[in-house]
């Protein structure tokens, strides 16, 4: 579980927090969450993600919710040590779209006392894990896994289901683009799509 910032002792290095899911299970906005409230306790910030992701704001990182906090956008991983040094609370969100380089920044940031809150999918459409995430979960101190809830059958979701038939792994979308789908929902999907006979009795 979890433990906010004023709960956790006194350390001399840092540490990584990831939150990850599904689309639309609310990772940008826990992560917005939390960057508010090292803001409140007065503490050194900045936010950052990758320019590709350029949604609903060059400048800002911006929920589905419509919650928003400022950023500021780079190109890639190499960028993000230099300019977040000097900060005490580090927010990365859509590291799933991050080079491979985005690992050793995250734990170098921490190893020098910075506390880096990461945000991003776990999966991408076709249910494999995406790009630096497995990583970053696997040296992590916290990690939170949120979930959506199914658009089919209201359970909670875990997989992110694109609309159309794109097949790049990197596509930037919204609601126009992904839906929320369970396993037993992502599972059918997969089967049409690769005409595999399907497991339901008739």
């Amino acid at each position: 579980m979890f433990q906010e910032y004023t709960e956790i002792p006194v350390q001399k290095s840092g540490w990584i927090e990831v939150v990850t899911g599904s689309m639309f299970s609310g990772k940008t906005e826990e992560l917005i969450r939390r960057i508010k409230r090292a803001q409140i306790a007065k503490l050194k910030v900045q936010v950052f993600k990758p320019e590709i992701d350029n949604r609903y704001s060059k400048n800002e990182i911006v929920s589905h919710s419509n919650y928003s906090v400022k950023c500021q956008a780079v190109n890639k991983s190499s960028q993000l040590y230099d300019l977040a040094l000097g900060y005490q609370v580090i927010g990365i969100d859509e590291a799933q779209f991050f080079d491979a380089d985005i690992i050793e920044v995250c734990n170098s940031l921490a190893n020098n006392g910075t506390r880096v809150i990461v945000a991003g999918l776990d999966m991408d459409f076709s249910g494999k894990p995406f790009g630096p995430m497995p990583q970053l979960m696997a040296i992590a101190e916290f990690v939170t896994k949120v979930h959506a809830i199914c658009v089919e059958t209201g359970e909670l979701a875990n997989f992110s289901h694109r609309l159309d038939s794109d097949d790049d792994t990197i596509f930037v979308g919204g609601q126009a683009a992904y839906e929320p789908v369970s396993r037993s929902v992502f599972k059918e999907i997969q089967k049409k799509k690769y005409n595999e006979p399907s497991s339901e009795k008739h």
